[in-house]
């Protein structure tokens, strides 16, 4: 590093309140941030339901929302965030305050200026990105040029929000947890707003929404940037081509943009393929998919975001046994939590959908067809969770070269099977690729850190998933005996499904816990490592 860092102290401030906690705590305060921002998502999806249903002008919105919200993942909260998070940490633990400050400074500005230039470039070239994310709209003249206008308005979100995200990557390694965790919460209220105060005046109701995405993306980076300033690292942006720092992060950060993001790659593959199929194929992707980033949004990314920094630091330090015991226990906490919720996914999907979606425009045959996609989205779940807790491994020792490599044979495999299961299976044909695609991941992932040594399993795993199983086991029994077929949910009010439900996800959550505890287990056999 500069000869600066090694005159001044090093950054080693007294642990944050998060960070002295623990995982779990963190986790369960991230979790819990992020709960709210599903609920309101939930909402504001309820009210786009009943409004655009699954309608062309729909489909239309949530290609132009979903380029820049892909892009925003593979390099925001994906392949940069991945690797800024142990660069930052490294230099945080090795060397002062200034360095650091610099390093902020140079890595900002640099993508800072790398984001204005790609949303011009897109902006300009808005046509041709929905010919390439969806090509099926260009023998649709009205629908093709309704995205291409909506995209314009949308793409901008894809800057102010990466800016966002660099902004949380710095909250989080200082133990910020629930301020980049709250943030998403705007997004929801912004579109809540645009929904129901400005679309019904509008000739197009979705130009309305396009226009609450820009300015949410104004929103959240303003609601961050008091907190960085409070840190003192509020960076004056330079740009950092030949900052030792930013080079490092870029070297990372290449190699990463498949490696974190091959998820968002076939969910965008999704889209693509689904655009040549029937109209409303694409929207029930959206809210099948809606409903499956619930739990993996409020536990897996929580789970994430919280471990990411603690190996980071923990591999600096050179702990390779505090490190495994960190892998080992948020794969037990990803079991713990993502087994039961693939199941509810899937044995609950018509009763979710219909509950939260079947108003206006969302008819009886929106839910079936959404249901379809969700129970193919329920069998990946665990798996989509367990590629992000087991990607952290590498990323944290900045490792990307193995994380590439198998994300490529993931994408090749979902490829695969989305050839040979769209003719069939329709939409959900695209959904099961995608899941089987991700347990590929996972499997190479999981291999990867053990062959490596990098992660061991510890004592008692196999007496653990014995009492999931039974527990799963009495969750299934008890939704299965008391779910009502899929007619009786289509015809009832908002407040009979809404109990039932609430009834049902409640008794079942009730039954899998209690089975845990009467088979011994207890908070000790999960506590995380410190």
């Amino acid at each position: 590093m500069q000869s600066s860092q090694q005159q001044s102290q090093p950054v080693r401030p007294p642990a944050s309140k998060a960070e002295s906690k623990g995982l779990l705590s963190s986790t369960l305060l991230v979790s819990s941030m992020t709960m709210l921002s599903r609920v309101m998502g939930f909402a504001r999806d309820i009210i786009l339901a009943r409004l655009l249903g699954g309608s062309p002008a729909a489909d239309a919105f949530f290609v132009a929302f979903k380029i820049p919200n892909f892009m925003r993942r593979l390099f925001a909260e994906g392949a940069f965030s991945q690797a800024f998070v142990p660069v930052l940490s490294q230099w945080r633990e090795e060397g002062g305050k200034a360095a650091v400050r610099d390093l902020v400074a140079h890595s900002g500005g640099t993508l800072a200026l790398i984001l204005f230039v790609v949303n011009l470039i897109a902006v300009i070239a808005a046509p041709l990105l929905v010919t390439v994310f969806a090509p099926g709209f260009i023998d649709q003249p009205e629908k093709f040029e309704l995205a291409g206008q909506l995209l314009r308005v949308t793409f901008p979100y894809l800057m102010l929000i990466s800016l966002t995200a660099f902004c949380g990557a710095i909250l989080n390694t200082w133990g910020k947890f629930g301020i980049p965790a709250f943030t998403p919460v705007l997004l929801n209220i912004s579109l809540i707003i645009a929904a129901l105060v400005f679309a019904p005046g509008m000739e197009q109701p979705v130009v309305a929404l396009a226009w609450g995405v820009f300015v949410a993306g104004i929103a959240q980076l303003l609601f961050q940037l008091p907190f960085v300033w409070k840190l003192g690292l509020l960076p004056k942006l330079k740009w950092g081509g030949q900052h030792k720092g930013v080079k490092q992060i870029l070297t990372l950060m290449i190699p990463a943009l498949f490696g974190v993001s091959v998820g968002q790659i076939n969910l965008l593959l999704d889209t693509l393929l689904a655009s040549f199929l029937q109209d409303g194929s694409i929207s029930w992707l959206y809210f099948s998919d809606r409903l499956m980033e619930f739990p993996l949004g409020v536990f897996g990314v929580a789970l994430a975001t919280v471990v990411l920094p603690h190996l980071s630091r923990t591999h600096t330090s050179g702990d390779t046994v505090k490190f495994s015991a960190s892998i080992d226990w948020s794969l037990r906490m990803v079991f713990l939590i993502g087994l039961p919720a693939a199941l509810g996914l899937g044995l609950l999907a018509e009763p979710m959908l219909a509950t939260l979606f079947q108003y206006g425009a969302f008819t009886d045959h929106d839910v079936l067809m959404a249901a379809r996609s969700l129970r193919a989205y329920s069998l990946g779940l665990l798996v989509f969770i367990l590629v992000k807790v087991l990607a952290n491994g590498f990323y944290a020792r900045q490792d990307m070269k193995t994380p590439v490599r198998i994300a490529i044979i993931a994408m090749v495999v979902n490829m695969a099977f989305n050839l040979a299961l769209i003719f069939p299976l329709q939409h959900a044909g695209l959904a099961l690729a995608t899941s089987l695609s991700a347990i590929v991941n996972a499997g190479l992932l999981w291999h990867g850190l053990a062959k490596s040594g990098v992660w061991k399993a510890a004592a008692g795993w196999g007496v653990f998933i014995l009492r999931l199983l039974l527990a799963l086991f009495t969750m299934g029994f008890i939704l299965l005996w008391f779910t009502p077929e899929s007619g009786w949910w289509l015809a009832q009010n908002a407040l009979n499904r809404g109990l039932w439900l609430t009834g049902l996800i409640g008794g079942g959550a009730l039954g899998y816990f209690c089975v845990l505890l009467i088979s011994g287990l207890r908070v000790r056999h999960i506590r995380a490592p410190m």
